[in-house]
């Protein structure tokens, strides 16, 4: 059986508890609990606000660069979370939601897999409650907004020429990177070039997530940059009057979402931006919320560590105030052979040199982590082709750069595969660290770019032409500089070159544009060929996707 077919059918099979039951059990009242269905609900935000903050552990999952082969970040963020519930912790997994795009596009579902899943599988991976659709919604009620205004007559004297505010759509879509809006006479508006981004990297899933409540949120949303005038200064969306209405949008889908793994322990699954166009983390308030009813809290930043971790690390965790206490990176021997130069269609050779050559994309990630001053581990995830040497070359490569590596079978044993990991994770939470952010607020934007190149990417050189240059100095002029810088690069290379893979170095990072995120309190910067809305592949996933005779949903996972 494949393991596509196998995760389904084992998440059919799962014994799954009333959502109320998961919420007694985390002593959350059923006046604040708000169903959807038997299996998930959401949870109120003035409960979430009464809670006391207490001492808990907070555990990063990342992983080493993405390949075809897989690592499976969120599998052993839910195998870790059941472990600790083994081990008689009180644990919670917080998730990312998975985006319309990727399920029908070239990764297919994203709830874990094996025995290690969160369900309701099927309810999770498409509409799950609605956030993605209202997220979509109160984006385009901004843009909707904007073009009205200046239909009716344009008291803000925008500048039709330099509206940045684009509309989003949570599927991958390449024809709408580019359009021209408004056609069709003077009764539709005036015409102008518009263009659309996937819902996860609109500027309304990065407030979404980084929003602290309901009035943060409106505040945020209300500081969008849209456009300039004709003396380009900024218009805001509180100009529009467009804070308010985005915000009655957003209020249901801000309460976080309670859901559950195999094993019937907790988990939250809210918010989630990509980490390669975006800053990758779960909702603050998932996160914060999880911090009050857990003793541990485990979570997961998109793609590799340079990427994911590295946002969750410099961007959230500033945002939010957050000092995490262990890291635990993954890693799997196909992914390895990989990063060693082996294609995916020999992978299931025993091959140890590919192995040991792939080991530098493993140690640079560690070696990053490192910097942070958190403690780490290395997860091998493990798959039933990987051969005893190759496992135990990975393990002694492992020592050598000194961190400890632990064979993990939570796909295949569920929490019982990750009781060695847990128990690590428990030993490490119990250390002191030295967290810091990788680079001060008060230093330049091209500053920061340059930390991240460098000290991240082993990058020589950033390029940036003069009107990228004039653009950052615009920002910290207009008082913005403060701000975090979050890189939209390929995830698959520490380089903005995709077939680049293990651990390039010398190369140089170009910048193709910066955009300011003024309500998430951001700089985005486009490095690369990256696309902030990306294309279906040759065969997209949707070309499989059906609903059986029985009633059930085939190949979306």
């Amino acid at each position: 059986m494949s393991k596509q077919g196998s995760d389904i059918n084992i998440a059919r099979k799962a014994h799954k508890k009333h959502i109320h039951e998961i919420a007694e059990n985390l002593e959350i009242p059923k006046k604040f609990q708000h169903s959807y269905g038997h299996y998930v609900s959401k949870i109120d935000l003035d409960y979430i606000e009464s809670l006391p903050d207490k001492n808990s552990k907070l555990i990063l999952v990342t992983a080493i660069t993405p390949t075809p082969a897989g690592e499976g970040k969120t599998t052993t963020s839910v195998g870790l979370n059941d472990g600790l519930n083994r081990i008689g912790k009180k644990s919670i997994v917080c998730l990312r939601e998975p985006s319309l795009g990727p399920s029908f596009g070239m990764k297919g579902g994203a709830a874990g897999g094996g025995f290690a899943q969160v369900v309701p599988m099927e309810n999770i991976n498409l509409h799950f409650t609605g956030d993605f659709h209202a997220i979509t919604s109160a984006n385009n009620l901004l843009a909707s907004l904007i073009d009205n205004h200046i239909y009716w007559g344009n008291k803000l004297n925008i500048d039709v020429r330099r509206v940045t505010w684009k509309r989003c759509l949570d599927l991958n879509d390449r024809a709408l990177r580019e359009i021209n809006a408004n056609l069709g006479g003077v009764a539709n508006g005036y015409p102008r070039i518009d263009g659309f981004n996937i819902t996860v990297a609109s500027e309304v899933m990065a407030i979404f997530c980084l929003s602290k409540d309901i009035k943060d949120l409106q505040r945020r949303l209300g500081n969008i940059t849209v456009a300039y005038d004709r003396n380009k200064k900024p218009i805001f969306a509180k100009n529009l009057k467009a804070d308010g209405p985005m915000t009655v949008l957003l209020k249901e889908a801000l309460m976080p979402n309670l859901a559950q793994t195999l094993e019937n322990n907790p988990a939250i699954i809210h918010g989630g931006p990509f980490a390669n166009i975006a800053h990758g983390c779960n909702s603050m308030i998932a996160t914060k919320t999880s911090l009050k009813i857990a003793d541990y809290v485990v979570t997961e930043a998109g793609f590799g560590a340079d990427l994911g971790a590295e946002k969750f690390l410099n961007i959230k965790c500033r945002k939010a105030n957050l000092n995490p206490d262990a890291v635990v990176v993954v890693a799997t021997i196909r992914a390895l052979k990989m990063h060693g130069g082996i294609k995916k269609e020999n992978l299931s050779e025993e091959n140890v040199e590919a192995v040991k050559k792939g080991i530098s994309n493993l140690n640079r990630h560690v070696t990053n982590i490192k910097k942070f001053g958190l403690p780490v581990v290395v997860a091998i995830n493990h798959f039933i082709e990987d051969t005893e040497k190759e496992i135990n070359i990975l393990k002694d490569e492992c020592k050598k750069i000194d961190v400890e590596s632990i064979l993990c079978t939570h796909w295949s044993q569920g929490g019982k595969g990750a009781i060695n990991l847990a128990k690590k994770v428990v030993e490490l939470t119990n250390e002191k660290n030295s967290f810091k952010f990788l680079y001060e607020e008060k230093i330049s934007l091209f500053d920061k770019i340059k930390t991240i190149a460098k000290e991240i990417y082993d990058a020589d050189d950033v390029i940036a032409d003069n009107k990228i240059r004039s653009q950052l100095k615009h920002f910290e002029e207009n008082e913005y500089g403060d701000f975090p810088v979050c890189i939209a690069k390929t995830q698959y290379s520490f380089s903005t070159d995709p077939t680049l893979k293990g651990a390039p170095s010398g190369h140089s990072i170009p910048i193709r544009e910066v955009r300011l995120s003024s309500g998430a309190e951001f700089i985005v910067v486009v490095c690369g060929e990256i696309m902030t809305m990306p294309g279906l592949p040759s065969v997209p996933a949707a070309n499989s996707i059906k609903i059986n005779d029985d009633g059930e949903i085939e190949g979306l996972f």
